[in-house]
C-alpha cells in the first residue's frame, strides 16, 4: 500500500502493515520475534514514537505498535468519535485478530487509559506493564486539567488546530526535553497535515474531562484486576502534563514495581530517552517469571 506521507527508512526502519476491520484500516508495526511487547501511543503521537525502542528490542522480542483510528496512518470508520473508549475497543479487536497473548504493555499519555481498559477487560492476556508518563483515573477535579481540557478541546483549540495545526504543534513543542532534527519533527506532525484529519487531536484534550465515567471504570479495573501485575515505571521528570503525583500514585497501585526516572526526558519520553528505556525494558522482561 502507498504510504499517505513519506517515512524514510533511516528514521523508522520498520515494515508498515495494515489490518482492515470494523470499517477501519489500522496501520501498525510488527517487528521481531519472541515475547510480545505491545507499545501504545497517546495524543497526538503515533507508532513512530516507539522507533528507538523497537530498533533496540526487535532482535530479542516481538514489538507491536498500532496507530489508533485517525492517528498516524490509520483510517477511522465512518461515524467514529475518537474517544478513548472506542480506541480501547478497537485495540482489543486488533489484539484478538493478531492472536496476541502474554503481553508486556507499554503505556504513555492516553495510551494508559486505553491500554489499561483493554487489560482490565482481558487480564488473562497481560503479563506485565511498562508505565510511562500517563494516568488511569478521572481528572475532572483538577482545575488545571479542567481548564486545559476546556480550552484545547473546545472552540479555541478546534479553531486554532483547524487553521494552524495548533494542538499537535503545541504538544511537540512542550513535550520534548531534548531538541530533535527537523525531519523528525516533521514526521511527528505529518499525520496532521490535512485539516480533515485534525479532529482526533482536539477531541483527546476534551476527553480529559468528558470521559470521566470511562476513567472511573479504568481506575476500578486497575486497582481490582491489574495491581498485582509486575510493573516497570519509567518517568520523564520534565513532563508538563504528568508529574511526581501521578508517578507516586502508580507506585502505590502496583504492588510489584520498579521505578526509573529520566531527568532529561519530558512527556514524550520515548523520543527523549528511547534507547535508555529499551535497555530497562529488556532487563525487566528477561526477569519476568
Amino acid at each position: 500500500m502507498t504510504l499517505p506521507f513519506t517515512v524514510p527508512a533511516s528514521l523508522f526502519p520498520a515494515e508498515h502493515r495494515w489490518l482492515d476491520f470494523g470499517g477501519a484500516r489500522i496501520h501498525y508495526v510488527d517487528e521481531g520475534t519472541g515475547d510480545t511487547l505491545l507499545l501504545l501511543h497517546g495524543n497526538p503521537s503515533w507508532s513512530f514514537l516507539y522507533r528507538k525502542i523497537i530498533t533496540r528490542l526487535k532482535d530479542d522480542y516481538r514489538c507491536v505498535a498500532p496507530d489508533y483510528p485517525g492517528y498516524g496512518m490509520s483510517q477511522a470508520p465512518v461515524g467514529y468519535r475518537y474517544t478513548p473508549q472506542e480506541h480501547s475497543r478497537f485495540l482489543e479487536q486488533f489484539v484478538d485478530k493478531l492472536g496476541l497473548t502474554r503481553l508486556t504493555v507499554m503505556v504513555q499519555d492516553w495510551g494508559g487509559p486505553i491500554g489499561f481498559a483493554l487489560a482490565g477487560r482481558r487480564p488473562e492476556l497481560i503479563r506485565a506493564f511498562v508505565v510511562g508518563n500517563t494516568f488511569a483515573w478521572p481528572l475532572d477535579s483538577d482545575r488545571r486539567v479542567a481548564l486545559f481540557s476546556h480550552v484545547m478541546g473546545g472552540f479555541t483549540g478546534r479553531s486554532l488546530t483547524w487553521a494552524f495545526n495548533f494542538v499537535p504543534r503545541l504538544f511537540f513543542r512542550r513535550g520534548l526535553a531534548l531538541p530533535v532534527a527537523p525531519e523528525v519533527r516533521r514526521l511527528y506532525l505529518a499525520p496532521w497535515r490535512l485539516r480533515s484529519r485534525r479532529k482526533a487531536a482536539v477531541i483527546a484534550p476534551g476527553q480529559l474531562t468528558a470521559a470521566s465515567e470511562f476513567l472511573k471504570e479504568v481506575e476500578h479495573m486497575v486497582i481490582t484486576r491489574l495491581a498485582t501485575k509486575p510493573a516497570l515505571i519509567v518517568w520523564g521528570t520534565k513532563d508538563f502534563a504528568f508529574g511526581d503525583q501521578e508517578r507516586r500514585r502508580f507506585e502505590q497501585i502496583f504492588s510489584t514495581h520498579r521505578t526509573v526516572l529520566y531527568d532529561n526526558a519530558s512527556h514524550f519520553l520515548q523520543e527523549d530517552a528511547g534507547e535508555l528505556i529499551a535497555e530497562e525494558m529488556a532487563q525487566f522482561v528477561a526477569e519476568l517469571p
